[in-house]
């Protein structure tokens, strides 16, 4: 995996993409690596959370088309559902634990379509994002002309697809691309942060309300409804509903107070 970086900050995992030199795009190794390493976070009991990110002030330029160029050979390109590589590698994944972007620079092509991949985005304010494979004839193949009108709109996304034109980061905020803007140079501990508030929740209850809210794209309105039912049960029957009322009982979380499942603040 020596296209990538992995590191872990207690229970959070951290994956860069290691590719400077390239502006962190992603060639079919670095592709394999990003599935392997996301595949093993998602096995790993120790790590709640994890973040993706790209070293050397890019998030990522998105494929290596320079690569491609020069015969080096593509990535990935072909039909699959859900789990099997991706040319980015892990846009098909559907993991069962959270993952959060952490965006410097550039998030561009397949870079941007790997930052819709993850459940939250924080951009550096440098940040810049959009559809710039547009100009190369180069296709959204890795789920971005599905990801990004479910999470923008129809219209604003056609915005993007078509003309292919950089957001920065004070717009992607507002247009609800971005859930957070950091200072440049701390995209990354800024969703450090914000990954150790998530982590500190009870775990089952929010991964199975995340896994209802993603599953409910697939299901008509009435099966929504029994999904959500039949994971709430789940939820219920693991002990943590019972857990979290004991402590609220107990006087944790009065007066609107916020804090963490260990009664911290």
């Amino acid at each position: 995996m020596g296209t990538i970086e992995i590191s872990d900050h207690g229970r959070i995992r951290v994956v860069a993409i290691d590719r400077p030199e390239r502006r962190n795009s992603v060639d079919r190794e670095t592709a394999d690596a990003l599935y392997e390493a996301f595949g093993a976070f998602d096995r790993d009991e120790s790590a709640d959370i994890a973040i993706l990110t790209g070293k050397g002030g890019t998030f990522c330029a998105g494929a290596d088309l320079k690569a491609l160029s020069q015969g080096a050979g593509g990535n990935r390109v072909e039909e699959g559902g859900v789990d099997t590589p991706a040319p980015m590698g892990v846009s098909r994944l559907m993991l069962t634990k959270p993952v959060i972007a952490a965006i410097e620079g550039h998030a561009v092509a397949g870079g941007l379509e790997l930052a819709l991949w993850c459940d939250l985005r924080v951009v550096a304010e440098n940040a810049v994002m959009g559809v710039f494979c547009r100009r190369f004839g180069v296709p959204l193949i890795d789920l971005g002309t599905i990801r990004l009108p479910r999470l923008i709109g129809h219209s604003r996304a056609m915005d993007l697809i078509l003309t292919g034109r950089p957001v920065d980061a004070q717009e992607a905020l507002a247009m609800g691309l971005a859930n957070r803007v950091a200072a440049p140079r701390q995209a990354l501990e800024t969703a450090l942060q914000l990954a150790q508030e998530i982590a500190a929740f009870p775990q089952a209850c929010m991964r199975n309300d995340r896994r209802s809210a993603i599953g409910q794209w697939d299901l008509d309105w009435d099966a929504a409804i029994r999904n959500e039912t039949r994971i709430g049960l789940a939820t219920i029957g693991s002990g943590e509903t019972l857990s979290g009322a004991t402590r609220f009982a107990g006087g944790e979380g009065r007066h609107g107070a916020f804090g963490r499942s260990d009664g911290n603040t």
